[in-house]
């Protein structure tokens, strides 16, 4: 792994301890994951191979991604104070979120220094997988695909938590009316 590629990763790890700290929820919290792996995408990301069952292998990855990441937003504390949301990361959240990047990490790592290169080598030719290209698209999609779906389900909760407060907040207001109109 290169100094850039540790960096990234650590990085991606780290995103998660900020949210540890309660925080609002504002547009930063989403630009910066979705910033730092959408630079990942376009650094390693040259093609998505389809020869095989590279398809098979992606997809499997981004299930798992998918997995983590709505169990990362679903984890994820958000609650309202006056008129802003805050978020707060669980330690299932954290632990979640490190285990996936944490994954791909260790996964590369023992590819590159562990010995793993050929048992990945026998495992892509008995199962079909075109080569390293496949495994980079697959690791790299899921990635994004944790961070994606981690970030539209914390989106998705926080709408309907901003919705069911100015529900409330258009209920007591309107009370007082009402209570007038019927003394009148």
């Amino acid at each position: 792994m290169t100094a850039t590629e540790w960096i990234t990763d650590i990085i991606l790890i780290l995103v998660v301890f900020r949210q540890l700290r309660e925080g609002r929820l504002d547009l930063k919290s989403f630009l910066i994951p979705l910033g730092i792996v959408a630079f990942v995408a376009y650094m390693y990301l040259d093609t998505v191979p389809t020869g095989g069952n590279d398809l098979v292998l992606i997809g499997t990855l981004m299930s798992v991604g998918a997995a983590l990441g709505v169990a990362g937003g679903v984890c994820t504390r958000i609650r309202t104070a006056g008129e802003h949301i805050l978020i707060k990361a669980g330690a299932v959240s954290a632990i979640l979120w490190v285990a996936g990047m944490g994954a791909r990490m260790a996964f590369q790592s023992w590819v590159e220094y562990g010995g793993g290169a050929d048992d990945v080598a026998r495992f892509s030719i008995t199962h079909h997988i075109s080569g390293d290209q496949a495994w980079v698209a697959a690791f790299v999609l899921m990635a994004l695909t944790e961070v994606v779906t981690r970030l539209a389900a914390i989106f998705i909760r926080s709408r309907s938590r901003s919705r069911s407060r100015s529900h409330v907040r258009v209920r007591t207001e309107s009370a007082p009316a009402a209570a007038f109109e019927r003394t009148a």
